[in-house]
Order: structure tokens, then sequence, then C-alpha cells
């Protein structure tokens, strides 16, 4: 018999400040905030790892469009936002507000803060705004920072966005960032290897119902990002190349 896979329970906020929920205003403030901290990634991303990047060419010129990435840990926003274009609008869980100075630093550069397992209707429509507006939403389908350090079961969040959309959908991966690993070469002055990989964009199609089409643009969201990992990040979704 196949072993069932695990399905880790996915999180939902405690913390609730639904105000903070909208599109980031493009003030010339932070449009050129967000110039120094892409600056700073960039600086960071140099001094601090040995960098893998792939498929650069495949980010669209303008939106719509939903990124959508795995999630290993801290270093994923830093490497992620060295290489993004300034009209991305990052989905960043509510709890992050609250920490003393990376709250403010987020709330700055501009997200879209969302509550997570609940509906959120605001988070929906800043993200339709943002569509509307021919810019580029990112979010982590896992829902989280993974538990296992490779991928798991998807939520349908990202699906849901693109169908409703009509949006590109661009896959994102990252590998090497996970914080046990980033973390401990710091302690050792020692540079951490780390890729990103940008894959084609593409479309999800509608077929039958809408709940159908949503899960069926789930699977191919995760399998497509697993099939841009190497086998040990795959985790849920060992597909075949």
């Amino acid at each position: 018999m196949q072993k069932e896979k695990p399905i880790l329970p996915k999180p939902r906020s405690e913390v609730v400040n639904p105000q903070l929920t909208r599109l980031p205003k493009q003030t010339r403030g932070r449009i050129i905030f967000r110039k120094f901290m892409r600056w700073f990634s960039k600086f960071l991303v140099f001094i601090l790892t040995r960098k893998v990047i792939v498929g650069l060419d495949n980010i669209p010129k303008k939106g719509p469009a939903i990124i959508v990435a795995n999630h290993l840990g801290d270093a994923d926003f830093v490497l992620g936002l060295a290489y993004s274009p300034l009209i991305v609008e990052p989905i960043t869980k509510i709890e992050l507000y609250e920490m003393p100075i990376l709250g403010k630093v987020l709330d700055a550069y501009g997200v879209i803060w969302v509550h997570r397992g609940q509906p959120d209707r605001r988070a929906l429509r800043a993200v339709m705004e943002a569509m509307h507006e021919n810019k580029m939403v990112a979010i982590a389908p896992e829902g989280r920072e993974s538990l296992t350090g490779a991928l798991e079961k998807g939520t349908d969040g990202a699906a849901y966005l693109a169908l409703k959309t009509d949006a590109q959908v661009l896959p994102v991966t990252f590998t090497g960032t996970e914080n046990s690993r980033v973390f401990n070469n710091l302690k050792r002055f020692r540079r951490t290897d780390v890729t990103l990989t940008i894959g084609k964009p593409f479309r999800l199609e509608r077929v039958g119902e809408l709940r159908s089409s949503i899960a069926l643009g789930t699977e191919t969201i995760m399998h497509t990002l697993a099939r841009q990992l190497p086998i040990e990040y795959r985790g849920y979704y060992q597909v075949e190349d």
C-alpha cells in the first residue's frame, strides 16, 4: 500500500487588524524606499550568499500577474526582493505587523496584510485592485513558512485569485534559504549557497464549476513549483521530471 501523505494543519491568524489591509498607495516616498530596499537586499545577497539566479527573463514587463513561491525561510523575502520589479505587492501575514522593527519596515515598503485561515474580503479587494492596475501580487500558496523544509500541501488562495482575475501565474522557487542553514552559516561567518529560479508564466483554465477548477489549479501550481525544485525540496509533491 502507498503511504498516505501527511497533511499538516494550516495556521489561523489570531491577530485581527482589518483596517490595515489595503493596497498600498504608490507615493513618491514609497517608491524611493522600495528602490532603497531592493538595493539593500542585493547588497545582503552579495555579501552573505553564493547565489545562482535562473530565469530573470521570464519576469513579465507588467502585470497583472500572481507570483507563487515556495517559502523556506526569512531569506526568501530578501532574495526575492533583490530581483523583483517595484510593482510587486507581497501578501504578508498580519502577525508581522506586530513586530517592532520588521512591521514598520514592511508597512513602509507596502504590503497587503492578510489574516490567514479565514475569509479576508479586504485582502481580496486589494488584490483585485492591484490586478486592475496591472501590478503583480506575490503569494506563498503553502500558507506559511514550511515546517518540513520542503513543499507542504498548497492552499487554494493563489489558484482562486488567478482564476478570478485571469492573471498569468509566475512560478518562483528558492533553495538554501532555510533559517537554520542561513543563520548557522552567519554564526560561522560563512556564505550560504542559495538559488532563485523563475519559471515561465502560465494561465489557469476554468474547467467546469469554479470549486473543481480551483482544486485543479492548486495542483497545477504546486506541481509546477515542485518541478522547479530538487527532489529533496519537493516534499508533498514528489513529481517526475
